[in-house]
């Protein structure tokens, strides 16, 4: 007897974008998946997140750290957003993943969005040390919950 393999992706639809770009204005920090230049490594850590004027994602990164030096090594990344809710498995909220290219932002012409999102970022956005930085998506992961995953194109994550 032969195993049938069905494809547990689903085609994408109008609801799943929504629920992407959703994902995407809602975020407020990320999960951020770099390589690590020196040891070709992956490094995970967390991040700021704003949604940009465009719905690209946009943080303010710092070059004394270790993702920053990672990024202009290799700008391609990966972001995590969607948050567990209260209540149930962690595992059946909505969650996205972007494979993302990071590419400078306009710091200064961005400021107020930026801070109009992230207010307490007011303290440091000024310091010489932060740039701003833009995550163009390359591809989308979305689980949306139990049975329901989708790979999304660039154009389906941004409006």
């Amino acid at each position: 007897m032969t195993e049938r393999r069905t494809d547990p992706i689903r085609p994408t639809d109008e609801d799943a974008r929504g629920l992407a770009r959703g994902l995407i204005d809602a975020a407020r920090h990320a999960a951020l998946g770099v390589i690590d230049p020196e040891t070709g490594a992956p490094m995970v850590t967390r991040i700021a997140l704003v949604p940009g004027p465009d719905g690209v994602p946009l943080s303010l990164v710092s070059s004394l750290s270790a993702h920053t030096a990672a990024l202009a090594a290799n700008p391609a990344c990966s972001l995590l957003v969607g948050e567990p809710g209260p209540r149930g498995d962690p595992l059946t909220h909505p969650r996205l993943t972007l494979q993302a290219r990071a590419e400078p932002a306009d710091k200064a012409a961005l400021k107020a969005h930026v801070l109009g999102l992230q207010p307490k970022a007011t303290l440091y956005y000024d310091f010489g040390d932060f740039s701003l930085v833009r995550f163009v998506p390359v591809a989308g992961h979305l689980n949306g919950g139990f049975g329901k995953a989708y790979r999304l194109s660039p154009a389906d994550l941004v409006p």
